[in-house]
């Protein structure tokens, strides 16, 4: 009987059912999120551990990258790693792969559930009518807004802002996008600042990656550019858009609405945000899908045994 590679494991794999039971199946798995003492499991570990799993919210920092003197890859389930200290690891020639591509369509999928719900008010709609106000309260549901053929801008044009685009020229929408640089394989316009974008957009969808690099990108200037008519879909991280300004906007009406599926504090979110009909709140389940979730599993799968067997993964961060 061939003895177990040893990994160690950051945090559990609980949102791809059965992930979990399948990694303890094949390897030799050290669970430090279990540990009363993780400093003292990692140095005990250390010596053994060459690979190391986690998942987009347990990310990895320096710290234990330190620790861990003959740690060669680091395998995380989700396609965000503003949470993993890139810098860090590359810098000790440590690979880094995260699960792109797969959840790419589902997380496009719920930016639209958001951008719709939050036009048509449809969760506000939804306790109207369970809360039995249909039919007895004086002048009945107040209007929603039109989606189609209204002008769509994207803060960040890569594999999930892209899809969202496609989704938009369905409903024959007018899209624009700004990233750090223009593309040139794209039909859409761009915007040379993000401050045009949000003065031009009727919708900006926030789809930029998290880190430093883009934290709380979108302030209280954007969102006045946005406007009391425009409304703010986020389903990338929390941390692009300041919170605080957020709410103000919100709370003084220079903010029309807005659809979150991400936080700057998870799981916390501001009660002005829980009190306000002119918000929809998911609790980050962009790819919260069966599918997605199993094709997520998989690919973690895969870049462990690529890396393993040939000593490289194959999504690179």
């Amino acid at each position: 009987m061939t003895e177990k590679i040893r990994i160690l494991q950051l945090g559990p794999l609980a949102g791809s059912p059965g992930a979990q039971e399948r990694l303890e199946s094949l390897y030799d798995v050290v669970p430090l999120w279990k540990a009363d003492d993780p400093a003292a499991v990692l140095k005990q570990e250390a010596p053994a551990i060459r690979l190391l799993v986690t998942t987009a919210v347990r990310g990895c920092d320096a710290a234990t990258m330190q620790a861990l003197p003959h740690l060669q890859a680091i395998c995380s389930w989700g396609v965000g790693f503003d949470s993993i200290d890139i810098a860090a690891a590359h810098q000790r020639g440590i690979q880094v792969s995260n699960t792109p591509d797969v959840l790419t369509d589902c997380v496009a999928d719920l930016a639209w559930a958001l951008l719709l719900g939050s036009a048509r008010r449809i969760a506000e709609a939804d306790r109207f009518v369970r809360e039995g106000h249909w039919g007895a309260v004086h002048g009945g549901f107040p209007l929603g807004r039109r989606v189609s053929g209204r002008k769509l801008g994207i803060l960040g044009l890569g594999r999930i802002g892209s899809a969202i685009a496609k989704r938009g020229d369905g409903f024959g929408m007018e899209i624009r996008y700004h990233n750090r640089h223009p593309r040139s394989d794209v039909p859409y316009g761009y915007a040379q600042t993000l401050e045009d974008l949000a003065r031009w957009s009727d919708f900006l969808v926030v789809a930029a990656v998290g880190g430093d690099d883009t934290r709380q990108l979108v302030d209280q200037n954007i969102l006045r550019a946005l406007g009391p008519e425009g409304t703010l879909i986020n389903i990338a991280r929390g941390s692009v858009v300041d919170e605080n300004a957020l709410v103000q906007a919100l709370e003084e009406g220079s903010l029309g609405a807005a659809g979150l599926d991400v936080f700057a504090h998870e799981p916390n979110v501001p009660d002005a945000l829980k009190q306000s009909d002119r918000v929809v709140l998911l609790p980050h389940i962009g790819s919260a899908t069966l599918e997605t979730r199993a094709d997520m599993a998989e690919l973690l799968f895969d870049n462990l045994r690529s890396f393993l067997a040939g000593g490289k993964v194959l999504t690179p961060v």
